[in-house]
C-alpha cells in the first residue's frame, strides 16, 4: 500500500530526526517521520511508569549542549512549551572524605570554592574559564557544522593561535591526565574536568579527553546543565509542535525494515505492517549498523562503506538506576550548593582505571557514575520534600570475552540478574557517600543494555553516543573514513541523519541538522 508522497521521509522522531525534518520543513519540504515506537523522543523522554508522582527521564536527563547548540536555539523551542530549570549548583563532584568538587554556574563562586581547597587553584580555574571566553563560541560552532567546517574551523583556529599560540593547541589535543595535572595543584578541579571527559568513552590518558571534558566544564560553567521543566520529553513534543505547526507530519509505531533503492537512488522506504513510503529523500536518524546492516540491501551499499563496517566501533553499554525517595539524598556531608548533576569516583586515577578497563571489556568493580538529582533540579518532577534520582555507569557492551572486575557475580549477558546485581554495586556506592539512602528508596528501576535497546533501537547494547567518541571515529573518521564525516551516504538521495554522523553523540541536533542541509544543497544543485 502506498503512501503519499513526501519530498523527504525521516527515519526515527529522535532529537536528531526531529530537528532535520524541522530544517526541511522550514525550507517549504513536505516531511514525513517514522518513528517505530508510540510516542517521539528517541532518547529524550520522560515517564512516570517507576511512580505515577514521579517524573523520570527514561534516558538523557541534563542540555548543555541543548542550550548552546545554534541549532536548537534557532529553533526557538521556549515558544513551543520548553521552559529551562536550573539546580542551584550545575555539577558536584562527591568523595568519600566529605569532600565535595562544585561547579557552579557563576564563576567566582566556583573559584571560590577551589581556592578555599587549595589556594591558587581558583585562579587557575578563573583563567581557564576567560581562555573559553575567547575560543569557546569558534570551537563550538565548528564542532557542530558540516565537516570539514571551513569558516568554522577558520574561525576557531584563529581564536585558539590568538589566544594561546601553539601551547594552547597541544593542550585542547594532549590526555586529560597530563593537562590536568600541569594547571592545577589540587585534586577538585581536575575531579571537575575529568568526570566530563569521563561522559564519554575516552580514557583520561588519550587524546581527546581534555577537549570533551573542557567542552562540557565550561558549557557547564557558561550556560549550566539545564533540564526542561515536567521533564526530558518536553523537549522532544516542542520540536514535535513546531514541525506540525510547519506541516510536517509523525506517525508513531510505525518501524522501518527497508529503504528501497532504484536505478542507483533512494525511492522510499518500507515499513512492517507493508506500507511503502515514496521519496526522492531519505534522511535516516538510524544507528550505522542498522542503516547498512539493515535496512539498505548489501548490493546497494558503496564499496566504501561496505569497506569501512568491520572498523565501526560502539561506545560502551550502559547500566541506568532510577530511584523514587521518599526524601533528599542524605548526602554525608553536605554541599555548599545542591548540585544537579553528580560524579562519583574516589579518584584521578580510579576513573582513568574504569575507563581503561571498559575499552578492555572489563566490568568496573567501581563503576564510575553519573547521577542527576531531577527534583532538586526541576521541583515539578516529584512531591516537595521527595526526590526524583537516577545514576547510570558506563558497562562494557554484550558479548563474549567480557569478564567480572569484582566479585564474579555480573557475567555480561546483561540478562536481569547481570542488570540488578551491577545496580546493587552503584547502590553500594551511593549508600557510602549518603548512609541511609536504602531507607529512603520507594521504588527502584533497572535499565540494562538490553531493556535500553529495546526502548530505542539506536542505543545498541546500551550505546548513548551512536558509536565511540575515541580519535579514530571522529570528525573525517565517523562513522566510517569512507564517508569523511558527512551526511551523504553513497547512495543518492540518503543521508546519515543519527549520532553516528559527525560530530557525534549528544542532544545539539546538529547530526540532524547537517543531513537536512545536505539535502537541501544537493537539491538546489539539481542533483539529489
Amino acid at each position: 500500500m502506498a503512501r503519499e508522497r513526501h519530498h523527504a521521509v525521516v527515519i526515527g522522531a529522535g532529537p536528531n530526526g526531529l530537528v532535520a525534518a524541522n530544517v526541511l520543513a522550514d525550507a517549504g519540504w513536505s516531511v514525513q517521520v517514522l518513528e517505530a515506537q508510540p510516542e517521539v523522543g528517541g532518547a529524550v523522554r520522560s515517564d512516570r511508569e517507576l511512580d505515577p508522582d514521579f517524573v523520570h527521564d527514561t534516558f538523557s536527563a541534563f542540555y548543555p549542549l541543548g542550550a548552546a547548540s545554534p541549532v536548537m536555539k534557532a529553533m526557538d523551542l521556549e515558544r513551543y512549551g520548553v521552559r529551562w530549570r536550573h539546580a542551584p549548583a550545575v555539577l558536584g563532584h562527591a568523595l568519600p572524605d566529605g569532600r565535595w568538587a562544585l561547579l557552579h554556574r557563576d564563576r567566582d563562586v566556583t573559584a571560590a570554592g577551589l581556592d578555599a581547597a587549595h589556594p591558587g587553584d581558583g585562579e587557575a580555574w578563573l583563567e581557564l574559564v576567560e581562555m573559553w571566553d575567547r575560543i569557546g563560541d569558534p570551537i563550538l560552532q565548528a564542532m557542530l557544522t558540516p565537516f570539514p567546517p571551513v569558516r568554522g574551523g577558520v574561525r576557531a583556529a584563529t581564536a585558539v593561535l590568538r589566544t594561546g599560540g601553539v601551547d594552547l593547541v597541544r593542550t585542547l589535543v594532549a590526555p586529560a591526565m597530563a593537562i590536568l595535572q600541569e594547571r592545577f595543584a589540587g585534586d577538585l578541579p581536575r575531579l571537575l574536568v575529568a568526570g566530563n571527559a569521563g561522559h564519554a568513552d575516552i580514557p583520561l590518558t588519550a587524546p581527546g579527553s581534555t577537549l570533551f571534558g573542557l567542552l562540557l566544564a565550561m558549557l557547564g560553567q557558561t550556560v549550566g546543565f539545564p533540564v526542561p521543566e515536567g521533564g526530558a520529553g518536553r523537549l522532544s513534543e516542542a520540536l514535535a509542535r513546531r514541525l506540525q505547526e510547519r506541516g510536517g507530519t509523525i506517525t508513531c509505531d510505525q518501524e522501518v525494515v527497508r529503504i528501497d533503492v532504484e536505478g542507483g537512488r533512494v525511492s522510499g522506504v518500507r515499513t512492517a505492517d507493508g506500507a511503502r513510503y515514496p521519496a526522492r529523500r531519505v534522511l535516516a536518524d538510524v544507528a550505522f549498523p542498522t542503516l547498512f546492516g539493515r535496512l539498505v540491501s548489501p548490493e546497494n551499499l558503496p564499496r566504501r562503506v561496505r569497506r569501512g563496517m568491520p572498523g565501526f566501533r560502539l561506545d560502551p553499554g550502559t547500566v541506568k538506576v532510577d530511584w523514587a525517595l521518599d526524601g533528599p539524598v542524605p548526602w554525608a556531608s553536605t554541599p555548599a550548593y545542591a548540585p544537579g548533576t553528580v560524579h562519583i569516583a574516589d579518584s584521578l586515577a580510579e576513573m582513568d582505571q574504569v575507563l581503561t578497563q571498559l575499552a578492555a571489556g572489563v566490568i568496573p568493580a567501581k563503576p564510575f557514575m553519573l547521577a542527576g538529582q531531577m527534583t532538586t533540579s526541576d521541583p515539578t518532577r516529584s512531591p516537595a520534600g521527595t526526590e526524583a534520582l537516577w545514576a547510570y555507569a558506563h558497562v562494557p557492551q554484550p558479548g563474549s570475552g567480557v569478564t567480572d572486575g569484582g566479585d564474579g557475580s555480573v557475567h555480561g549477558r546483561w540478562d536481569h540478574d547481570d542488570k540488578e546485581r551491577f545496580a546493587d554495586r552503584m547502590q553500594a556506592r551511593l549508600e557510602r557517600l549518603a548512609p541511609g539512602f536504602g531507607s529512603r528508596i520507594r521504588a527502584r528501576r533497572v535499565l540494562g543494555p538490553v531493556e535500553m535497546e529495546q526502548r530505542d533501537a539506536n542505543l545498541i547494547g546500551g550505546a548513548l553516543g551512536g558509536g565511540t567518541a575515541q580519535v579514530d571515529q571522529e570528525l573525517f573518521f565517523r562513522p566510517v573514513a569512507g564517508m569523511l564525516g558527512r551526511a551523504g551516504t553513497g547512495i543518492p538521495g540518503l543521508y546519515l541523519a543519527s549520532s553516528a554522523a559527525h560530530p557525534g553523540g549528544g542532544v545539539h541536533g546538529a547530526c540532524g541538522a547537517n543531513a537536512a542541509r545536505a539535502a537541501l544543497f544537493r537539491a538546489r544543485l539539481g542533483r539529489q
